[in-house]
């Protein structure tokens, strides 16, 4: 029992200038040094590139504030997970759970691997594209790496997780320095006519959102910790309010040192866009920004791998996955069965995968649960204002968000339907009809103790106690 009064009494140690890193740093991954080139070739002008930028800090900015306001009703760590399971009941929280495991956290990391694999491959093949085998096997050999670094130690994990901050930070320094000086050089000419050629339909919109969101994913990083914020009713608002204005910003910047050095046709034909900065600004010293975005790529798969591990983990402990995968090492207490099974997911995704289509895939799954979490929310403030609120916001907040998510879900299938948001649709539909057999009714339970017993032993592993 005493394992289960700790999770109770979660210290809540972490003050506003810890909330606001941690938003931020979980923000600031792969996206800014491979998305730009994205957003621009969907909506087509340099000008509704930068609208785009900003509205979806905005969007960001407002869904954190919503998701605040749920963290102080439903005060548990576990964000999306715990809402549904709260509002929207036992087999939506599966539906989520099920197409987070199975679809979210893989792709997104399969997305982090090829901009590693972009970035690493990119200098050897200075000015042409680089072969898609090549950045593929690049990107299954970083995939590989972090799972035996996550399996093998989570203080080296940790480590990793530190050091490519710091490069991060210092490699957005060095652009957007770099940028400003040649702005001041007079270097404006990119920016002339900038909305000439916008994209306006309705699918281009919703695509060069979900590859600009990309880079924004994060924003509800906060609600995965509520338990440990110190005053999370006054923090929570104010470290999302912080964070996003800070991230929007610099993204801005470099958005705009981007195109201060390179004209719009070069930026969408750059297939790793740091690269083409760096040899235009640095010279010969270009690869240093080829080693900083990879590095900084690197340590946001890491982060990806450390957190999809563990909800995993958590999903299984709830009885919502098989058992094995609610297990640790017996010595190094890392939870490798789910790690593992993330890494085999992630290294089937990436064999048909490209990065513009894994992240529309990732985004449409997302903004459709993000779309159900924001309706529960409006459930709530409906159907139950009795309920302690430390921290509310107006009702127009969450019908705005939803808005955006409704539209971001229906956007690209409106104008262009593809048949793979069909097939994702009727994925993410098919966790209800998985749940029922195997969670609700528990259908062949013998067949799973044994492999349960087999891997076991195989692998090292034991149930983890609650407070892992």
């Amino acid at each position: 029992m005493e394992s289960d009064t700790q999770r109770l009494n979660l210290k809540r140690e972490i003050g506003i200038i810890g909330a606001v890193s941690f938003i931020a740093g979980t923000m600031i991954g792969s996206g800014i040094f491979i998305s730009p080139q994205y957003v621009l070739s969907a909506i087509g002008s340099p000008g509704a590139s930068f609208v785009i930028w900003t509205c979806c800090g905005l969007i960001a900015m407002l869904g954190g504030l919503c998701y605040a306001e749920l963290g102080t009703v439903i005060p548990e760590s576990g964000a999306e997970y715990i809402y549904m399971l709260r509002t929207a009941g036992k087999v939506v929280a599966f539906m989520f759970v099920f197409s987070f495991i199975i679809v979210m956290i893989p792709a997104s990391a399969t997305g982090i691997a090829l901009s590693v694999a972009e970035y690493v491959v990119a200098p050897f093949y200075n000015g042409c594209t680089p072969p898609q085998l090549v950045v593929k096997l690049v990107a299954a050999g970083a995939i590989i790496v972090l799972a035996i670094v996550n399996c093998l130690s989570v203080r080296l994990a940790t480590a990793i997780q530190v050091v490519s901050m710091a490069i991060k930070l210092l490699a957005l320094a060095v652009i957007i320095l770099g940028g400003v000086v040649m702005l001041f050089e007079g270097r404006t000419e990119n920016f002339e006519n900038s909305f000439e050629e916008t994209n306006v339909n309705v699918s281009s919109i919703g695509i060069a959102f979900y590859q600009c969101l990309w880079s924004y994913d994060g924003w509800n990083t906060l609600n995965f910790l509520t338990e440990e914020l110190k005053h999370p009713e006054v923090n929570l608002p104010r470290a999302v309010v912080i964070a996003t204005s800070l991230v929007t910003g610099l993204y801005l910047l470099v958005n705009v040192s981007y195109l201060t050095v390179m004209t719009p046709k070069e930026l969408m034909s750059s297939s790793a866009v740091a690269v083409t900065w760096g040899n235009k600004v640095l010279g010969s010293w270009g690869w240093i920004m080829s080693v900083a975005a990879a590095l900084s790529a690197f340590g946001s798969l890491n982060g990806t791998f450390f957190s999809g591990g563990r909800v995993c983990f958590v999903a299984a402990r709830e009885g919502h996955m098989p058992d094995i995968l609610a297990m640790a090492h017996v010595h190094r207490l890392t939870p490798s069965p789910a790690l593992i099974f993330t890494t085999v997911v992630s290294l089937l995704v990436l064999i048909p995968g490209d990065f513009q289509s894994i992240v529309n895939f990732f985004s449409f799954t997302a903004w459709f649960f993000y779309a159900i979490t924001l309706s529960g929310l409006l459930y709530l403030k409906i159907k139950k204002p009795e309920l302690p609120r430390p921290y509310t916001v107006p009702i127009i907040l969450p019908i705005l968000v939803l808005m955006a998510a409704i539209f971001l879900v229906l956007a690209p299938i409106i104008d262009n339907p593809q048949i793979e948001y069909l097939y994702v649709t009727l994925f993410i539909l098919s966790g209800a009809i998985v749940y029922i057999p195997f969670i609700h009714y528990k259908l062949c339970p013998g067949l799973l103790t044994k492999l349960t017993v087999f891997l076991q032993l195989f692998l090292e592993v034991a149930p983890a106690e609650k407070n892992l």
